[in-house]
């Protein structure tokens, strides 16, 4: 009887710790960035989005250069010395042709703008970004034809616990 329920919390335990383990984006190591190197021994992410690398996703991880006259807005995905996951700031304005830099400071996060909380809006990336592991790293998204509203976006891991933020789009 011992060894069943001994085998069933192993079995259980392993199964919980596969799900955190594929929630949090585990093996990063295994993620293969542009030249064939894992993006943990790069520093980087694989290269997707508009603007930078592929379509896949509407992020970059190289750098975008902002319209002439426009901006860099800076974002900080952080999770603080409370275990708190957050945006800094959650809230902001930008134009067409600024760039939005979402820099990884703590934590492991993503950024989503979610299709349910944008119907009416368009021009945002169409899927989540990968997850970021390592300090430093860097997603790029730039404000180009995107309709004039509220944008609200997440991190997908942290959503639940209040790691969500909305950028105003002016015309």
């Amino acid at each position: 009887m011992k060894n069943h329920m001994t085998e069933r919390l192993a079995i259980t335990g392993a199964l919980c710790a596969a799900a955190l383990l594929a929630a949090c984006g585990g093996g990063g190591g295994d993620r293969k960035a542009g030249g064939g190197e894992s993006a943990a021994a790069t520093g980087q992410q694989p290269a997707q989005g508009a603007g930078g690398g592929g379509a896949a996703t509407g992020f970059s991880t190289s750098a975008l250069t902002p319209e002439s006259g426009r901006k860099v807005v800076a974002v900080q995905m952080l999770t603080d010395e409370q275990g708190n996951n957050r945006f800094d700031p959650a809230k902001f304005e930008v134009h067409q042709g600024d760039v939005i830099r979402y820099t990884l400071k703590s934590g492991v996060h993503n950024v989503h703008f979610v299709a349910d909380s944008n119907r009416t809006l368009q021009g945002f990336p169409a899927q989540p970004s990968d997850l970021l592991q390592l300090p430093g790293q860097t997603l790029d998204v730039k404000v180009t034809n995107w309709k004039e509203g509220t944008y609200y976006f997440q991190c997908d891991p942290h959503a639940a616990l209040g790691m969500v933020g909305h950028v105003e789009v002016e015309d």
